[in-house]
């Protein structure tokens, strides 16, 4: 049975954060991407990309995610995206995984849930100042991406970074294949 990774999408999103992550999940036969928005309804990316997902918030049912991706966006920044707090919230109490990338680990900072995990974001006082709840800041690592337990948080200009510590959370690849890959996307570097 595949594994399921579900992709939330809201208008606005930044699509440059998943776009290395993506397609090397869609090639293997042991996951099933679902795309999901709000109500389901076409969404528009930050690039202008228009898309139409899987599925709606309202049909999810948390214990169908193996993985959750929150990818970043004004939206967060902005206090929108509240519609997804009770399944963040049912999904990380599960122990399952959520992967946030730039403003969404602001999302997760708070509702709590970086408080005892280690962590990174664009900078703690953007994290400080976008969520005010957020008192996590003795975790904090100035790093691109770190994964602590089942979250995976990482700097906006690292989504190399956050696709290599996905891969390597599910296990995509075994880890010599996983740095080959990102020798290659990150320095343009492939060795037999």
């Amino acid at each position: 049975m595949k594994k399921k990774i579900f992709v939330f999408l809201f208008d606005g999103f930044s699509d440059w954060e998943i776009a290395y992550l993506t397609p090397e999940i869609k090639k293997s036969e042991n996951f099933e991407l679902v795309y999901f928005s709000k109500e389901g309804k076409s969404i528009s990316s930050m690039g202008g990309l228009q898309i139409l997902p899987d599925t709606s918030l309202k049909v999810i049912a948390k214990d169908d995610i193996d993985l959750l991706i929150l990818p970043g966006g004004n939206a967060w920044e902005k206090g929108e995206n509240n519609e997804i707090e009770q399944l963040t919230k049912d999904v990380f109490d599960s122990g399952n995984t959520i992967a946030a990338i730039c403003a969404a680990t602001t999302y997760l900072g708070q509702l709590g849930i970086l408080n005892d995990l280690k962590h990174t974001s664009n900078d703690l006082n953007y994290l400080k100042a976008i969520a005010p709840k957020y008192i996590g800041q003795t975790n904090y690592e100035n790093k691109l991406a770190v994964s602590d337990r089942n979250i995976i948080t990482a700097n906006g200009i690292a989504p190399i970074e956050f696709a290599k510590e996905i891969f390597t959370k599910i296990e995509l690849y075994d880890l010599d294949h996983i740095e080959k890959w990102f020798q290659l996307f990150k320095n343009g570097i492939w060795k037999e």
